[in-house]
């Protein structure tokens, strides 16, 4: 250690009581942290790039500082999917402060680390008050049925109106309206199920209907539209 000669030449003044850290709540417990190991916690951030033109949701799964899980969702980019394959193999198993410093390929994974960090060490994850924090592989629970992500995707024209292709139920098959062509419900098919109906032998057009569901008052529709082509 170097020092200044001004603070060579100044006399000691004690330090007064050392009380720590402030606690922050972990996993049903109130921790003092001091080092990267006495971090753990679940929780969810979002990043994006410089241009803005995609986006992603990072979600880790942290024990006593290593990331036991990452789950990591990308909207918007193409390069980005790539990306994401590349960060879901890098994240597991380093430490917080590893990951914190770690080429991510891509900004918008980056950026949701940074933010997500700053959650988790501020004692703000999602498990924060949950005794024991939550299992490893608790981050496919957001993913539902089928392991695929949720995704809403809508598209709008001032001349032409709202299409709605894709929603949480799944693919946007046909738009359903009524006599003022107002949407007053929807077709889906849950291509999570589909697959996995494919997957186990079954005709795919037999999935393909098996996998069907409607909302709102589709039955009741004067005409339906396919919102890709219609």
């Amino acid at each position: 250690m170097i020092y200044s000669v001004e603070v060579e030449n100044m006399c000691p003044v004690a330090k007064g009581a050392y009380h720590g850290p402030a606690p922050i709540p972990e996993e049903g417990k109130w921790v003092q942290a001091k080092e990267i190991k006495d971090i753990s916690g679940l929780t969810h951030g979002v990043g994006w790039c410089a241009p803005q033109q995609g986006a992603c949701k990072l979600t880790l799964n942290v024990k006593d500082g290593i990331i036991e899980e990452a789950l990591v969702e990308t909207l918007g980019c193409s390069g980005m999917t790539h990306s994401a394959a590349m960060a879901s193999e890098i994240l597991p198993g380093k430490t917080l402060l590893e990951a914190l410093n770690t080429d991510l390929v891509c900004d918008a994974i980056n950026v949701a680390m940074r933010e997500l960090f700053l959650q988790i060490v501020y004692g703000r994850s999602q498990t924060a008050f949950s005794e024991g924090g939550l299992p490893v592989g608790a981050s496919l629970d957001d993913l539902g049925k089928g392991h695929r992500s949720q995704v809403g995707t809508m598209f709008g024209t001032k001349l032409k109106g709202a299409r709605y292709l894709e929603l949480t139920e799944g693919y946007v098959n046909r738009i359903a309206l009524d006599k003022n062509n107002e949407v007053i419900g929807y077709e889906f098919i849950n291509l999570g199920k589909m697959m996995d109906f494919i997957k186990t032998g079954m005709d795919a057009n037999e999935a393909l209907e098996k996998s069907k569901g409607h909302y709102g008052r589709f039955d009741e529709a004067e005409k339906y539209i396919d919102p890709r082509k219609e």
